[in-house]
């Protein structure tokens, strides 16, 4: 799919990995629809891109909330045009092991409030506004492209329960909908970042920085721009469907 004035709506588009691919799309000659639940972060997002030169928008949604994502999407047609593509990019973290013991007694467990919490965001949220963004590319009658957000947790990582659950089941969604969204010109792929450089990490300890990134083959964490970039892949190669991209520096957990 060529960028060229085409709408991508971006989930958590207001900072880090979400900003960094609106502005690398944004370059390309794309019109990022920003997506946040922050409307600060967003309007400082947007002011920047504008400095950039790329035209975007800002949009206030709660991903995990029916209504907020059908009124969002219906702001993006009416303000910048229906989608072309949709990066479903937000998520948020509420690690924390299955049960904590000692001595024979469990002394915590992971919260049904941070089990849904993760789930309604990181799940929920990608069927919302995927299904919101494959019924605007259809009733526009143009092709379309649907690049959801994984990533390496997905095989399974301690303390994360709720967030590796989501993950592996957003890879299913994307295998379900290429499978069902192909006889209308819809693409849908998948990234799964490793460990990247971001606000996140880089509130973390130097010795815990060290661990991190020592049982990364290229021995240091990602950056934005390169899940930008395996995002851009996806959206211009239209044989790309169905399968997801690792960008991981050669990580295996």
């Amino acid at each position: 799919m060529q960028l060229d004035n085409r709408v991508i709506a971006i989930t958590g588009g207001a900072r880090g990995l979400g900003y960094a691919m609106a502005e690398h799309l944004g370059r390309q000659g794309a019109r990022p629809a920003l997506l946040d639940v922050d409307r600060q972060a967003l309007d400082e997002g947007v002011s920047r891109l504008h400095q950039a030169g790329i035209e975007a928008g800002a949009f206030v949604v709660d991903v995990a909330d029916e209504a907020s994502v059908q009124q969002a999407f219906a702001d993006v047609a009416a303000s910048l045009g229906p989608v072309s593509g949709l990066v479903n990019n937000a998520g948020i973290l509420r690690d924390a092991l299955l049960v904590k013991a000692r001595d024979g007694k469990v002394e915590k467990r992971m919260s049904l409030e941070q089990w849904q919490q993760v789930i309604d965001v990181n799940l929920t949220g990608v069927f919302l506004c995927g299904r919101e963004a494959a019924t605007q590319m259809i009733e526009a009658g143009h092709e379309g492209v649907i690049v959801n957000i994984s990533s390496i947790s997905r095989a399974g990582n301690m303390g994360q329960s709720n967030y590796a659950a989501a993950k592996a089941a957003v890879v299913s969604l994307t295998t379900t909908w290429a499978k069902e969204l192909a006889r209308y010109g819809i693409r849908v792929g998948a990234v799964a970042p490793g460990f990247i450089e971001t606000d996140m990490t880089a509130s973390m300890r130097q010795d815990m920085l060290d661990k991190l990134t020592a049982g990364v083959p290229l021995q240091r964490l990602g950056q934005p721009e390169n899940i930008a970039q395996s995002v851009a892949f996806i959206l211009a190669n239209d044989y790309f469907t169905g399968r997801v991209i690792e960008c991981d520096g050669g990580l295996r957990l």
